[in-house]
């Protein structure tokens, strides 16, 4: 089974969001920690084309998913980037259902969508008949839908409700300041938002998750259907903190 498979029959699958590491190691070290899947940020991040081209060759080898956020909900942005190799393609401030129409039209093949056919780096460049590469490529790809502003939890029935979205995703800190309490992600505003969003995937059976902290997700425990948690950079720097904080108590 794919990721997308797995999470849809109940799997706990996992990942992690890379906004700086380029090197082609970095998949290396997801794929031997057990992760399912890294998220490229390709919103806040400098990744290029050629770029994640690379990187996905390296993690389809692996057989560890690669998925992208991308800077806007844009055929050029969503198709481009799938034929890049990625396999999920998480679309920010996705706000209304049109939006989320939109996705899916860019990121998934006919009859579910229009993407132009392609068999290279998304395929690992072994070609394939028409009919299969589109079944498979529709069969693995997530069309996420990121919620992390007001209009996008007021409508997040219609967004879930829409056929071929995979997911929503909570944005928590983006999400905070468009409720008017930035950075208090614990504020009874902010927890309520999130649980009227995994409500919606619930009752239109997507897969939900909010993208945060271990212990920030906890308090959602029973709601997620997937983890993505943390980033690189977060991750890194907890554990060179570890080392400073070992020294300074070594007397």
């Amino acid at each position: 089974m794919n990721v997308k498979e797995k999470a849809k029959s109940g799997v706990m699958v996992c990942g992690t969001m890379i906004r700086t590491i380029r090197n082609p190691s970095v998949v290396c070290l997801a794929k031997n920690a057990g992760l399912d899947f890294v998220m490229f940020d390709c919103e806040h991040g400098a990744y290029t084309t050629e770029t994640l081209h690379d990187l996905c060759m390296t993690a389809l080898a692996l057989d560890l998913e690669c998925f992208a956020r991308v800077p806007t909900g844009t055929r050029d942005y969503i198709s481009r980037f799938l034929d890049c190799g990625i396999s999920g393609i998480m679309t920010p401030m996705t706000e209304t259902a049109q939006q989320a129409e939109n996705l899916v039209r860019y990121a998934k093949y006919a009859p579910m969508g229009n993407r132009g056919f392609t068999a290279a780096a998304n395929t690992g460049y072994r070609g394939g008949k028409h009919s299969v590469v589109m079944a498979e490529a529709n069969a693995r790809v997530w069309a996420i839908a990121q919620i992390e502003t007001r209009p996008g939890v007021e409508n997040c029935e219609e967004i879930a409700a829409t056929e071929g979205i995979d997911a929503l995703l909570i944005g928590p800190n983006d999400l905070s300041i468009e409720l008017g309490v930035p950075g208090d992600l614990d504020n009874p505003i902010e927890i309520e938002a999130i649980k009227k969003v995994a409500a919606a995937c619930k009752k239109h059976g997507k897969l939900f998750t909010v993208h945060a902290k271990p212990e920030y997700q906890d308090k959602f425990r029973g709601d997620l259907s997937f983890i993505m948690q943390m980033g690189e950079a977060e991750i890194l720097t907890e554990g060179f903190k570890k080392i400073k904080t070992f020294a300074d108590n070594y007397r």
